[in-house]
């Protein structure tokens, strides 16, 4: 049974939040019904028969081939509620825009259906120019907005010939060259929940600019920030049980300690810090994954400045950095090669950079796979008028005048995840051995979607 809480509860959460010294970055599930069943597919067109499991090619997908299993915290071990989330993160953020920024009062204008349709989870900031982009792997913008008024193809090559920049072709390329330095300052990636009123904030600010100068502006510098919210899953707790048992488990959050601490006993007990072997906070993921920050203690939630020399099970750490945890992994596990997976939501942070950089094997959880309604699945979702949008069409995949196409999230999630599920509950559903197909290292199949492919791709 998921409990949800309600805007109340949210409100409340952002208050207890907002007052901590650090604020969370904006970086860094599903409500199954009464009634509803889920049905298992096979499908040989999109890759779905099974195949005999091998540790060496891993074609099917088993918790128990791992040795260390990992799970981010926010929208993945805890489920937000997604209509309450962005409706008071748009009103927090427009009030702070126009009472502290001095922007225009529009902003404060309530959300209609087409303010909630042009949001979209994914889409890219073209933060100079004042456009909203959505493009495919290759670069190429296939739909734009300028503020909130959509582009027709002509004006996207007028501004972009070719339909690419520089921005677009770099972060196709390399997205950690756009994470920081120059370019960071010229796009911006909406990549989950906490981001995506952000889209709309900046559209209406550049309206507002555009009208009260009467043309473009040559240049926009429009950049604030957002957060707040919160859900709770239920069978979650003896699952993760079950997994420590067979693997050594891990928590890895950007999120503070105290944070941590807050929403992790109300969705997994007060106990929960017993799930995992080890807690790390304020992970400021991507960059554990590539860089050498330090471990810090922490004492009574709160991140000090002492470096920890030598990490100890059933203890929590703020920061650190990959290769430091494997060695803790090493000591605990005795196997110095181990096999490791990272549970996640964020396609950056949580699953290409893991997996590019480290060779982490991940399994993503994105929301949007039961919301836009998955092929022989009667699974529906609560928040998909915000999750959804007819303006940008599916998160998935990209309607080409002839075909489908994989979108630039769709294409990663098959490149470099295991799995991809729409919400935490459904695998736990699952045996710990029972094997489920998965996709494939070329990228080519569809056959990772589980419990079933969304029903966009089954139209490609």
């Amino acid at each position: 049974m998921i409990r949800n809480l309600g805007f109340y509860r949210t409100a409340k959460l952002y208050k207890h939040f907002s007052i901590r010294k650090r604020v969370k970055q904006v970086t860094d599930k599903i409500e199954i019904f009464p009634g509803t069943t889920v049905r298992s597919i096979s499908n040989d067109r999109y890759g779905f028969a099974y195949s005999n499991p091998t540790k060496s090619d891993m074609d099917t997908f088993k918790f128990t081939d791992y040795d260390c299993v990992g799970f981010d915290l926010d929208n993945t071990l805890l489920r937000y509620n997604v209509t309450n989330l962005v409706c008071m993160e748009y009103e927090i953020l427009a009030k702070f825009l126009v009472k502290i920024r001095g922007y225009n009062g529009s902003l404060l204008k309530p959300l209609t259906d087409d303010d909630l349709d042009f949001m979209q989870k994914g889409l890219l900031l073209d933060l100079e120019r004042g456009n909203v982009l959505r493009i495919s792997p290759d670069g190429i913008i296939r739909r734009a907005c300028h503020g909130t008024c959509l582009l027709n193809m002509d004006q996207i090559r007028e501004i972009y010939p070719e339909q690419k920049s520089e921005i677009t072709d770099t972060f196709c390329h390399n997205v950690m060259a756009t994470w920081n330095g120059p370019l960071s300052e010229k796009v911006r990636s909406l990549l989950d929940y906490f981001d995506i009123v952000a889209s709309l904030a900046f559209a209406r600010i550049v309206d507002a600019l555009d009208e009260e100068h009467g043309s473009f502006l040559d240049r926009y510098n429009i950049w604030p920030d957002v957060l707040a919210g919160l859900i709770y899953i239920s069978n979650t707790i003896s699952w993760l049980k079950e997994i420590k048992k067979k693997s050594a488990t891990f928590l890895l959050t950007g999120s503070n300690a105290d944070y941590v601490n807050f929403t992790a006993s109300y969705a997994l007990g007060e106990d929960w810090q017993s799930l995992f072997d080890i807690v790390i906070c304020f992970a400021r993921k991507p960059g554990f994954f590539i860089t050498n920050r330090p471990f810090l203690d922490v004492v009574n939630n709160d991140e000090t400045d002492t470096a920890s020399q030598d990490l100890k099970r059933d203890e929590m750490y703020s920061q650190g950095n990959w290769n430091e945890l494997l060695e803790f992994f090493a000591r605990i596990t005795g196997k110095t090669n181990q096999q490791c997976l990272y549970v996640g939501d964020n396609l950056i942070q949580d699953i290409y950079v893991p997996n590019a950089f480290v060779r982490c094997d991940t399994l993503v959880v994105i929301e949007e796979q039961m919301s836009e309604g998955m092929l022989h699945h009667a699974l529906t979702h609560p928040d998909e008028k915000i999750l959804n949008s007819k303006l940008w069409g599916s998160y998935f995949c990209l309607k080409d005048s002839m075909i489908n196409v994989d979108s630039l999230w769709g294409h990663i999630i098959k490149k470099h995840a295991k799995l991809c599920i729409p919400d935490i509950s459904l695998i736990t559903q699952k045996s710990l051995e029972e094997p489920i197909p998965c996709f494939d290292k070329d990228g080519k199949l569809y056959r990772g979607y589980y419990p079933a492919i969304p029903l966009s791709i089954s139209a490609m």
